[in-house]
């Protein structure tokens, strides 16, 4: 797999998106695999344009984050030290 094609793949594992939304995620592969071709500049601009628009809708479909967060823990953390200070 190619470069930009493997980083979108990985971005949209985490995101997980590509159940709610298949054919975008499989969209935004082939536009990854379409940057990475050597074959003509303008191709890969124009590609990596819709790329940027397909994966800025994905982003907004992204579920929201879960209790395992790492703000969130952090978050949960300084206001139980809080707690302790006051009781």
């Amino acid at each position: 797999m190619s470069t930009v094609a493997a980083a979108i793949t990985a971005e949209l594992e985490q995101l997980r998106v590509t159940d709610s939304a298949p054919g975008l995620a499989q969209l935004a592969i082939a536009l990854a695999t379409s940057v990475d071709l050597p074959d003509n500049a303008t191709a890969q601009a124009n590609a990596a344009r819709e790329l940027r628009a397909v994966m800025n809708d994905l982003r907004k479909l992204a579920p929201v984050a879960s209790e395992d967060d790492g703000v969130i823990k952090l978050s949960k953390k300084r206001e139980e030290r809080r707690a302790r200070r006051g009781a």
